[in-house]
């Protein structure tokens, strides 16, 4: 749980260093880092874990190419779409979602854009962990891919935000000689405004 919930703060840390989002203090360590270590420590890892465990479980002692083809299989119909699902409940929290209809808001408009990305990596990483990791180390081996994957979608998100920020803040017509107009200041890093946060759904991650 502490590899987890360290990994996933870190992730929001470097995504927004990369992204240079900073928030109203011009820090990159802004409220989002904690609250998502407090995820990835109390709901992500002890879910990764179950159902990893209930996996392994399931298909112990089979070894065929059959057996490998249906886990893998099981793993992307079942196991992914739970996880994505309490995944973007998750996030919709973070970034400021109140009501039933924030969250259905937001898990509607991400919940195919994130399984097709676990539809493309989870196989290849899963058929790899079955090849070559004993099954102790399936956890961390997909923690670590999961945290190179979303550090990168997490930072373009960031990067797209911003920058329909500043063309809602500057608009198209700002002159290029004074240069990239900085990024706009916000009275918080994700606020609540209207059902659907101030530019839209937040992107998943």
């Amino acid at each position: 749980m502490l590899t987890s919930g360290t990994l996933a703060g870190l992730q929001e840390f470097l995504a927004s260093w990369l992204a240079k989002d900073r928030n109203k203090h011009g820090n990159y360590f802004t409220s989002r880092v904690p609250k998502m270590a407090a995820y990835g420590a109390l709901v992500s890892a002890p879910l990764g874990h179950f159902l990893i465990w209930l996996l392994q479980k399931a298909f112990k002692g089979r070894t065929s190419l059959r057996a490998k083809i249906v886990q893998i299989l099981v793993s992307n119909l079942v196991i992914a779409p739970i996880q994505n699902s309490v995944y973007l409940v998750a996030m919709a929290l973070i970034a400021g979602a109140r009501t039933y209809h924030q969250i259905r808001a937001t898990v509607r408009v991400g919940f195919m854009k994130v399984m097709k990305v676990s539809w493309i990596t989870s196989p290849i990483c899963l058929a790899f962990a079955q090849q070559f990791l004993p099954e102790f180390a399936w956890m961390p081996f997909f923690n670590f891919v999961a945290f190179v994957i979303g550090t990168y979608i997490n930072t373009v998100t960031k990067k797209k935000r911003l920058a329909a920020l500043r063309k809602k803040h500057f608009g198209d017509g700002r002159p290029t000689s004074m240069g990239p107009p900085p990024p706009p200041q916000r009275p918080e890093d994700y606020p609540p405004m209207g059902p659907i946060g101030p530019i839209g759904p937040n992107p998943p991650y």
